[in-house]
């Protein structure tokens, strides 16, 4: 799991974490999957993609239990706070790092989500020509 915590929310911020991203995987293609966040579909942002092998994977509205990393979301949630009554965003910053990096200790990969899951045969994905 990889973050970045930010006292703003546009479409700069969104495409600098890109770019941190495509430096930490150099000359690999990268799928991300996102909500419909205006900044997400920052004209800017879609010309940066398709100029550096990104691909923007939008989820249809409400369907955010699509995209595995909510429940990332929620066990981050849980366990670094629920229940605390931090003093500023620092203390609040130091315990989501904290988290992701026990979560990234002990993480294994993921592979194949739910093979023989029936939504496989629902939904015909197509292939991207060559």
């Amino acid at each position: 799991m990889y973050y970045r915590v930010r006292p703003r929310k546009r479409w700069r911020e969104f495409l600098a974490l890109l770019n941190a991203l495509c430096a930490r995987w150099p000359g690999e293609k990268l799928y991300v999957v996102l909500d419909n966040f205006s900044p997400h579909k920052h004209p800017n942002v879609r010309a940066w993609a398709a100029a550096n092998d990104v691909e923007l994977i939008f989820l249809p509205t409400y369907g955010s239990w699509l995209n595995w990393i909510e429940s990332e979301f929620a066990a981050l949630r849980y366990f670094a706070l629920n229940g605390t009554d931090r003093r500023n965003h620092g203390e609040q910053n130091a315990a989501i790092a904290a988290y992701v990096r026990w979560h990234n200790s002990h993480a294994e990969p993921k592979t194949n989500f739910a093979p023989d899951s029936p939504i496989r045969t629902w939904t015909d994905y197509p292939t991207k020509a060559a």
